[in-house]
């Protein structure tokens, strides 16, 4: 039997119909500043698509482009006029950037009530101690997305294939405060087709295409793909969705719930500054 699609798309529309309301009794347009360096088209057009999500739901897109020669301490400058600017809500810094740069102290730059995306060493450990601060915004996505599915979490074994600090280690976090228990697999785990079998809840979080066979999935399991790379996920799609109970597509899955965590997280960042 087919499995059943975890409809991002449908989900997200429901979430920025609820971030629209929340913008309309803020009384202002909250305003999400974009920091973009050099000239990746993937990253120009996730930006784009940021941006008219924007428009969509009442918030103003203020947009930071910076030469791809920029320095971490030109980048980090950028970055801190922004934390300091009252007129500013969130802060988004376009990942990747280019090689010369120190990504994580770009991030750090980005003052805690603004990291509306989830990137910095202090949202990651208040997510993780339950304190309030903001989630990832993909692995934030994630978890909505298995919510309006009303897919058991508690109990359940997940393996999350992947370990970045934005995306992978993050996500088993939330899983773990879910009370599912949680394996964490990455590039030297000894025996990978065998631990994605023992998952009932699998998230592919590495960005290489079709990594995980169709028939390492566990009959039954739901299976959650992250990755994106060339248009495909890291999920060998058609030989999946034939075991799994539950599945997402690549493109139309997590990626436009990570858009709409991110302005749902914008709306609250300007709620809580009002």
């Amino acid at each position: 039997m087919a499995a059943e699609i975890l409809d991002g798309r449908a989900v997200s529309a429901k979430i920025l119909d609820l971030v629209t309301k929340d913008v309309a009794d803020l009384g202002r347009k909250p305003v999400l500043a974009t920091v973009l360096v050099g000239d990746d088209p993937a990253s120009r057009t996730y930006v784009r698509m940021k941006a008219g999500r924007c428009a969509k739901v009442g918030m103003e897109s203020r947009r930071i482009e910076l030469p791809g020669q920029t320095t971490t301490a030109e980048l980090v400058a950028r970055i801190r006029e922004l934390s300091d600017d009252p007129s500013v809500d969130g802060i988004l810094l376009q990942h990747p950037v280019p090689h010369q740069i120190d990504e994580r102290a770009a991030f750090e730059a980005i003052a805690p009530e603004k990291d509306v995306d989830g990137v910095t060493r202090t949202s990651f450990a208040m997510m993780a101690f339950d304190e309030g601060g903001f989630a990832s915004a993909t692995p934030g996505g994630i978890m909505a997305l298995l919510d309006a599915y009303e897919i058991p979490l508690s109990g359940k074994h997940a393996v999350v294939v992947g370990r970045s600090p934005i995306l992978g280690k993050p996500a088993g976090l939330l899983l773990l405060a879910r009370d599912a228990t949680v394996t964490y697999c990455h590039s030297r785990t000894t025996d990978l087709p065998a631990r994605v079998a023992e998952a009932d809840i699998l998230v592919a979080a590495v960005g290489r295409p079709a990594l995980i066979r169709g028939n390492w999935i566990k009959r039954g399991a739901v299976v959650i793909d992250a990755g994106y790379a060339d248009n495909t996920g890291d999920v060998e799609y058609e030989a999946a969705a034939e075991r799994a109970s539950f599945i997402t597509p690549v493109p139309g899955g997590v990626g436009p719930m990570t858009i709409a965590v991110l302005l749902a997280q914008t709306a609250r960042a300007a709620r809580q500054k009002k």
